[in-house]
């Protein structure tokens, strides 16, 4: 019996299984196939980018780890990502930053990025039939060696952060238009003190000017959706962050638009799955960046954990799918990163699909009638269900390797093509 044959009856026998409970797998696999993932582009270079000039590190975004055959060139991290496409299941998307930008090897300050330095991503999305993202990038330069960006206190720095949002906002605008699929643009800053400051009401209010700013200009929302983000601490900003969650939520209410839940960016017992109900209660729409916090915003390689399916949970019990944008923010250069795009993404898809399984209706009437006995008996009988029949099933049909299969492609790639980098 050939692999396929085998994948095919188990999926039979799951597919009966799951129908006894009142759930379609047929209709769960083609929803989840019209559920795209944003992939970040920075997990293939560790957060390096292509800038020429004296940029500097820091604002809380470290890569540990010196695993070989990193990306050097933008095309060698864009056939990077090609190869992790390749082995994740349905159609997707790329998230990428400004100093991912293709410059020519001139040096171009971020305050003037346009659309033309981003065409060679353009192009390749659109050839590949691929969405994009973007984000602003307010750290690693000398202009965020202060800690403070949109924030700061001396006036031409801060203006220097005000026109580099205001040129992402314009890129990620002709990414939405050029490709027909509106372009996710995320703000965060690394902006906060290391220890505790005497004021924190100036940094806010110049951050709400500056943000006022930036947004000024009205953009289609058919092609551009903006987003900030806020965050606990980083490195550096231990006692004081000025883009507050508190705060960035207040913003978004306030100007309608999204706001990012970074799975790591709250205290080490917060969850973003138990946010995502409150905040959709009055906001239209969430970006989440889905990472692993380990002990702190660590942005370790997504697993299949009880958080990241809570938040898959939370996303199709809400009926969210349409509302929430998932997008992934991790880097692991300690372990193969093309491995670490495919095993992120495709635990995250996983997660999506043991939500769509779920025999929801069941489930509400047994909560709504007040059988909470019920209730969590089904919960924990249906953690046994075939459910890794149906994934296997869902990747054989869309043409990727199924279960641990797709290893082997990930260590020719990296025989044939990372282990010549140098």
């Amino acid at each position: 019996m050939s692999n396929s044959s085998t994948i095919e009856k188990a999926y039979g026998m799951a597919r009966q299984r799951y129908a006894e409970l009142g759930v379609g797998t047929d209709e769960a696999i083609k929803r989840l196939a019209g559920i795209p993932v944003s992939l970040h582009c920075w997990q293939g270079d560790d957060v390096s980018g292509f800038e020429t000039g004296d940029g500097l590190s820091g604002g809380g975004i470290m890569a540990t780890g010196n695993y070989p055959g990193k990306a050097r060139t933008a095309e060698e991290l864009r056939m990077d990502l090609e190869e992790a496409m390749s082995l994740i299941p349905g159609s997707h998307r790329v998230s990428i930053h400004a100093m991912y930008a293709e410059t020519g090897g001139k040096g171009v300050e971020r305050n003037q990025l346009q659309p033309a330095h981003f065409s060679g991503w353009i192009d390749w999305a659109k050839a590949n039939e691929f969405g994009l993202d973007f984000n602003g990038t307010f750290f690693s330069h000398p202009k965020a060696e202060s800690g403070f960006t949109l924030s700061s206190a001396d006036e031409g720095i801060r203006r220097f952060w005000v026109e580099h949002g205001m040129a992402c906002r314009r890129i990620a605008e002709r990414m939405g238009r050029e490709l027909g699929s509106a372009c996710v643009t995320n703000m965060w800053i690394p902006d906060g003190c290391k220890d505790i400051p005497i004021d924190r009401k100036g940094p806010r209010e110049r951050l709400k000017k500056s943000l006022d700013e930036m947004f000024t200009e009205k953009i289609d929302r058919n092609y551009l959706l903006d987003s900030v983000e806020g965050k606990l601490f980083g490195i550096g900003s231990e006692s004081y962050v000025v883009g507050s969650h508190e705060f960035y939520l207040g913003y978004a209410i306030a100007n309608n638009i999204l706001l990012c839940l970074d799975a790591g960016h709250f205290h080490p017992t917060e969850v973003i799955s138990d946010k995502i109900s409150s905040v959709l209660s009055f906001l239209d729409e969430i970006l989440l960046h889905v990472s692993r916090p380990v002990r702190w915003d660590s942005d370790h390689v997504v697993i299949l954990s009880d958080e990241l399916k809570a938040i898959a949970q939370e996303i199709v019990r809400g009926a969210y799918l349409d509302r929430v944008h998932i997008g992934l923010d991790f880097f692991d250069a300690s372990i193969n990163r093309i491995a670490a795009w495919v095993i992120g993404t495709r635990c995250t898809i996983k997660a999506l699909l043991l939500a769509l399984l779920e025999p929801i209706e069941k489930l509400r009437r047994f909560e709504n009638s007040g059988d909470l006995t019920s209730r969590l008996a089904m919960l924990e009988e249906i953690k046994t269900l075939p459910f890794g029949a149906v994934w296997d099933y869902y990747c054989l049909k869309s043409d990727v390797p199924a279960a641990e299969a797709w290893l082997k492609a990930v260590k020719d790639y990296e025989v044939n093509v990372t282990s010549k980098r140098g």
